[in-house]
C-alpha cells in the first residue's frame, strides 16, 4: 500500500506516533481491512482552511471550509474490493482532503480530542473512496460500524 501523504499548511503536523506516520498507517489499515490489494494507492492531503472552504464550493457547492473531502478516482462499491494484480500498475483510488484547523475547531463538540477527530478524519475519508457513503440511513449505519471497528482497532474513540 502506498499512502502519499503531503501537507500544504505553514504549520505542519510532526512525523511520527501522532502526527503523519499515524495518519498513513490509518489509511493503510482500512485499505487493508478492506481487502485491498498491496498495489492501491491513496493519497491524504493536509490544507488550510481557505483552501478547503475553495474545495467545497467548487466540488461539493457549499461555500464554506469542512473538514474532510473525498476524491474518488474509482467508482468502487462498498464491501468489495476490486480485483487487481499486484503485479501490474498501482489501483489510485484517490485523495482525501482535511483540514486540521477545522477539525481541531469541531473535536471538542463531539467530545473528542484533536487526534481522535483527526483518525475518524482519515477513515472517514478512505471508506468513501472505497465507496461507502451515509445518505440513507442504513448506509451511515454502515459507514459507522466500519469507522468504530478502524478506530477501536487503534485505540481511537468515535462518538
Amino acid at each position: 500500500m502506498n499512502i502519499v501523504l503531503s501537507d500544504e499548511r505553514d504549520d505542519p503536523l510532526s512525523t511520527g506516533p501522532t502526527g503523519h506516520d499515524s495518519l498513513m498507517s490509518l489509511a493503510r489499515l482500512v485499505l487493508r481491512g478492506e481487502a485491498y490489494p498491496e498495489a492501491t494507492e491513496v493519497a491524504v492531503t493536509l490544507v488550510d482552511r481557505e483552501r478547503i472552504a475553495e474545495l467545497n464550493t467548487e466540488h461539493m457547492g457549499e461555500s464554506r471550509p469542512t473538514d474532510v473531502l473525498s476524491f474518488p478516482i474509482e467508482d468502487l462499491a462498498p464491501g468489495e474490493a476490486p480485483d487487481w494484480s499486484d503485479d501490474g500498475p498501482p489501483l489510485l483510488i484517490g485523495d482525501v482532503v482535511i483540514c486540521p484547523d477545522i477539525v481541531a475547531e469541531r473535536a471538542p463538540e463531539h467530545g473528542v480530542g484533536v487526534e481522535d477527530e483527526m483518525a475518524l478524519m482519515v477513515v472517514h475519508g478512505s471508506l468513501h473512496l472505497l465507496g461507502y457513503d451515509h445518505q440513507v440511513d442504513a448506509d451511515a449505519e454502515r459507514m459507522e460500524a466500519r469507522e468504530r471497528r478502524y478506530l477501536e482497532a487503534v485505540g481511537r474513540v468515535r462518538r
